[in-house]
């Protein structure tokens, strides 16, 4: 069981980081208006890395193990 959460947490870490490559491509295009919230959307997975992080560390799980 444990390992399916590595993996699922790894998953979806996964899926952050891809949307992250693809809003700072989509930034480079972007009208005024749309690149507001492209930045918007970009500051909040980055939020919920750094959450993730934090939680790691304070239930001492190795960060590298799930790709944080």
């Amino acid at each position: 069981m444990q390992q399916q959460w590595v993996e699922f947490v790894q998953d979806v870490l996964i899926t952050i980081h891809e949307n992250i490559r693809d809003l700072k491509e989509r930034r480079n295009f972007a009208d005024p208006e749309e690149l507001t919230h492209i930045e918007a959307k970009l500051l909040a997975y980055y939020e919920i890395l750094s959450a993730l992080r934090t939680s790691a560390t304070e239930f001492k799980i190795p960060r590298d193990q799930l790709g944080l």
